[in-house]
C-alpha cells in the first residue's frame, strides 16, 4: 500500500469510530428509556461492541479519548464550541464531548469538540 492509501483507509477507520462512538451515545440515551431489567441486557451488548471497537482501534494504534468532566485548559487537543460563553478568568471544564479526541502512537491523529461549562 502506497502512503496516501494507508492514510486514507486510517481516516475511513477514524471516520467510523467517530460514528461509532456517537452511536454509542446516543443507544444509551434511548436504553435508558427502556424498563431496567431490558436497560441493562443492552447496555451489556453495547458494551461488547464498543471493547470490540476498542480491541480494533488499539490494534493498529488508535484511541479515542473522552475529555468529559476535566478541566479545560486551551492547549487541549479540542474546538470549544461555546468558549465566546466565558470570561478569560473563568475556570471551566469539559462538560460534554461532542466529538471525541482521537489520537495514534505517534501523536494526535483528529482533534474533538467540546461544549464547556463553569465550575
Amino acid at each position: 500500500m502506497t502512503d496516501d492509501e494507508v492514510n486514507k483507509l486510517e481516516s475511513l477507520v477514524i471516520d467510523m469510530a467517530i460514528e461509532s462512538w456517537r452511536f454509542s451515545r446516543l443507544f444509551v440515551r434511548v436504553a435508558g428509556k427502556l424498563d431496567a431489567g431490558e436497560t441493562a441486557k443492552y447496555v451489556n451488548q453495547l458494551r461488547y461492541f464498543q471493547k470490540k471497537v476498542e480491541d480494533g482501534l488499539n490494534q493498529i494504534g488508535l484511541k479515542v479519548v473522552n475529555l468529559e468532566g476535566q478541566s479545560f485548559d486551551a492547549g487541549m487537543a479540542v474546538s470549544a464550541i461555546n468558549i465566546e460563553d466565558f470570561e478569560a478568568s473563568d475556570i471551566l471544564i469539559v462538560e460534554q464531548m461532542i466529538e471525541p479526541v482521537i489520537m495514534g502512537a505517534d501523536g494526535l491523529r483528529r482533534s474533538g469538540a467540546v461544549m464547556l461549562r463553569k465550575v
